[in-house]
């Protein structure tokens, strides 16, 4: 999966930093009670139906603290599992397998849950155009993990973060003096520092979408927190002009009548701030 954030570099940096807030100075329960000698095998059990994630991951985080140890992957990211599967075994050193148990499970639970919804979310829309969008909504420092989780759900990663494209909220806009103003003052800002990024710009009602089809210059149009009547009528204003989004309390009971307004994205906060995460367990072969 070509994911641009997913880079080695980001992954092994995110490993390090999760091991040594894990860690510190030492698993002492392991270095304690057991030998350094100690050898084992575990197997990770599914104890949930869903969408597995984060299998990639967990072989990353075996890899990076004890390459000796001997992984063996018997489901793959995005796979459909039940409760009783088993996702992989290992095998090795006693102590870095219950130094790793934590992390992988606390990072393969979170991201199965989101993997599971996310899937539920985009089997909702089928047959639609629309795409199912994250947002910005995430664990700090997990990031990476959970945008990959909605990424292998089926679902469209939105911008990773403030930097990587434009979006005026309501703040931007009410603080910057209105919506000419604020686009005015956008676009003045990419030529002035050379950055190609898109704009994305948040309408409340049908008044500000025709205010934005007037001021131009965008890329998206979000419309947010819009009743299904009043949203065809801004998708009828803005005419194949620009790109739309829906946002703003949209759930699996309201989802399939949004997409049906026949807009091209919908995001949804719930997918990474919501989710109930998958039990797995990692157990004693």
């Amino acid at each position: 999966m070509e994911l641009s954030y997913l880079s080695e570099q980001a992954i092994n940096k995110f490993i390090s930093e999760a091991l040594n807030e894990d860690v510190g100075d030492g698993d002492h329960s392991s270095l304690a009670a057991i030998p350094a000698e100690s050898k084992s095998k575990a197997q990770l059990l599914i104890k949930d139906d869903g969408i597995i994630a984060g299998i990639s991951l967990a072989e990353k985080i075996f890899a990076q603290f004890d390459n000796t140890l001997k992984v063996k992957t018997l489901i793959q990211d995005g796979d459909s599992v039940k409760k009783g599967d088993i996702g992989l075994t290992v095998e090795g050193s006693a102590r870095s397998i219950l130094t790793c148990e934590r992390l992988i499970l606390n990072c393969m639970q979170r991201m199965s849950g989101i993997a599971t919804y996310t899937h539920e979310m985009t089997a909702l829309i089928k047959g639609t155009k629309a795409k199912l969008l994250d947002t910005r909504k995430t664990t700090p420092n997990f990031r990476i993990a959970e945008k990959w989780a909605v990424a292998i759900g089926g679902g469209t990663n939105h911008r990773f973060g403030l930097y990587d494209m434009i979006m005026l909220k309501d703040n931007h806009i009410d603080f910057a003096g209105g919506i000419a103003k604020a686009v005015k003052a956008t676009k003045n800002y990419l030529a002035d520092t050379d950055r190609n990024l898109k704009i994305e710009i948040e309408t409340r009602n049908l008044q500000e979408v025709k205010e934005v089809v007037k001021v131009g210059g965008v890329d998206i149009i979000m419309l947010d927190n819009m009743i299904p009547s009043v949203m065809k009528d801004a998708i009828k204003i803005i005419d194949g002009k620009y790109q739309t989004e829906a946002s703003g309390g949209i759930t699996e009971k309201n989802i399939r009548e949004v997409a049906e307004c026949d807009v091209d994205f919908i995001s949804v906060g719930a997918l990474t701030h919501s989710v109930k995460s998958m039990d797995i367990s990692l157990k004693a072969m």
